[in-house]
């Protein structure tokens, strides 16, 4: 029987306490390719936003010579492997645990491997987000704690079944994932409609993939980066299915993970026992995850445009982390790509009001407007 605990640290200051570590599940450096086709999905589902889409394609075809690729587009987020590493790691300290964190950028194993040089973070789990493709959208599925020794022919295999999706390879895949004793698999925000092929369809699907796959899935997440409503479904979802509720902050900007899970494991490995074999999962909520979710997503998409002048060459400007395909179809930064070194004009201007919304009294003007002290005495419903 699933055994899922959810407390609060604004609620309960000496929630931690009883426990030994904290385990951060689920954040992105800047080996992470998050990409921009979105923004098509945008232009579809808010007409609006089209004319302004279409006049920045028009313009990347006219003076630029290049035409707009959204699917071959991507951006990095801000924080290196090491920075996120230790951003993750100093949250838990502060609460008085022994921090364990894992990594999992979309589909590859880039930071694991390389902080694994690192005296510091030697024993990180190698851990990837996995992108499924399933139906007419993917699932992520969170890949924890592959072996060392076969972690990267197991990344060919994902990457092979990315390129070669069949609902039988899929379930065979996941199947022997769930035979490595020591990997934990976790169906990340599995409500999110974040393909929008609609709530119905995509419900529809979730429960598809569940009745087909959840035998070998250890978790369902609750997402620190998502709203309560959502959470409130995954944990009805996780009634439904009787599986176990597992935290990931899914953190893409300079805020520490917004949820962390708490254990008396010693070892990454023995808190994937914890998980898999005794079914227990304790997640602690931070004071983060009760500010107003709008606010939160504006300031996480300010760390994702704004300036890092102390970060390594590459990491500094928002336009040296986007990257699309130039007029021979060669990936590059942006910042390589503008004729006279800089944004456009009217690009710099919307970078510059959207920092702005983030700046004293009309942060705060905004955050107050988008409180709702009701979701605080919901929770999520326990």
């Amino acid at each position: 029987m699933a055994n899922s605990t959810i407390s609060y640290l604004w609620r309960d200051q000496k929630a931690a306490q009883r426990y030994r570590s904290g385990i951060s599940l689920h954040s992105h450096t800047n080996q992470s390719k998050e990409t921009l086709d979105f923004l098509a999905n945008f232009g579809s589902q808010y007409p609006v936003m089209r004319p302004l889409l279409a006049r920045l394609e028009r313009r990347a075809e006219t003076v630029y010579g290049v035409h707009m690729d959204y699917a071959a587009s991507y951006w990095t987020p801000p924080m290196t492997p090491k920075l996120a590493f230790d951003l993750e790691s100093g949250q838990i300290e502060k609460l008085d645990l022994a921090a364990m964190v894992s990594i999992s950028d979309h589909d590859n194993i880039k930071a694991p491997m390389l902080l694994r040089t690192v005296p510091s973070a030697r024993r990180i789990p190698v851990s990837v987000e996995w992108s499924a493709p399933y139906d007419v959208q993917s699932f992520h599925l969170g890949v924890h704690n592959l072996p060392s020794d076969r972690a990267v022919e197991w990344m060919a295999t994902l990457e092979d079944f990315t390129a070669n999706p069949s609902d039988k390879r899929l379930t065979e895949i996941l199947s022997a994932l769930n035979k490595e004793p020591n990997v934990l698999v976790v169906f990340n925000h599995p409500m999110w409609d974040l393909y929008i092929v609609g709530e119905q369809k995509h419900q529809f699907l979730v429960n598809e993939f569940l009745q087909k796959n959840g035998a070998y899935l250890h978790a369902l997440e609750l997402n620190g980066l998502r709203n309560w409503d959502e959470n409130r479904s995954v944990r009805r979802l996780a009634e439904r299915w009787n599986m176990l509720l597992i935290s990931g902050g899914d953190r893409h900007g300079v805020e520490p993970n917004a949820n962390i899970n708490l254990s008396n494991a010693t070892s990454f490995t023995e808190f994937v026992h914890e998980v898999r074999r005794e079914k227990r999962s304790n997640v602690l909520f931070m004071p983060q995850y009760a500010e107003p979710w709008k606010h939160r997503i504006l300031r996480s998409t300010i760390d994702a445009i704004r300036d890092y002048p102390d970060f390594p060459q590459g990491s500094r400007t928002w336009d040296e982390r986007a990257y699309h395909p130039d007029a021979h179809g060669v990936v590059r930064p942006l910042s390589e790509l503008w004729p006279n070194g800089s944004a456009p004009v009217f690009i710099r201007w919307t970078i510059g009001l959207v920092k702005l919304l983030g700046v004293g009294p009309v942060s705060g003007g905004l955050r107050k407007a988008w409180e709702d002290s009701r979701q605080l005495h919901l929770a999520l419903g326990e």
